[in-house]
């Protein structure tokens, strides 16, 4: 079985980053993805689709550092679905997430004004591996990134 998401948006918010009580870090954010085309009426609409991003551990550290509202970049992780019952109401509520195993940081320094997708030429990137060490592939000119 296969759980595969793969994303290219904007930060909606600078990255919320905290600990769990372990030490382990865990940084979350929200990305927007918009989505262009023309209904049968032949209106332009624009639909934009929020998504809830986690990411753990050194891969958490650097989308804190590193990743600002408006930053786009490439994630690349799974789906997760979370459920509780809620303490107020009894009802069951649920949160689904993408948990991040890689990100990328696109476009230039200033994130280019341009919206395009700019491939590994003008950016950075970071995956976790559960079974190696954490690598870190820097395909971009980007200096003050220690990666």
């Amino acid at each position: 079985m296969i759980n595969k998401v793969i994303l290219v948006g904007r930060l909606g918010k600078d990255p919320e980053v905290r600990s769990t009580p372990s030490g382990q870090t865990v940084t979350e954010f929200s990305l927007a993805t918009d989505e262009k085309y023309t209904d049968k009426s032949g209106n332009k609409v624009e639909k934009t689709e929020w998504h809830n991003i986690q990411a753990w551990g050194r891969l958490g550290e650097i989308c804190g550092q590193y990743l600002r509202k408006g930053k786009l970049v490439y994630i690349e992780g799974r789906i997760q679905t979370d459920s509780w019952d809620d303490k107020e109401t009894g009802q069951k509520r649920y949160k689904t997430r993408i948990n991040a195993n890689e990100m990328k940081m696109l476009g230039g320094r200033s994130d280019g004004e341009s919206g395009g997708y700019e491939n590994s030429a003008g950016s950075s990137s970071y995956r976790k591996s559960a079974s190696e060490p954490a690598r870190v592939a820097d395909g971009g000119d980007d200096d003050d990134v220690p990666f």
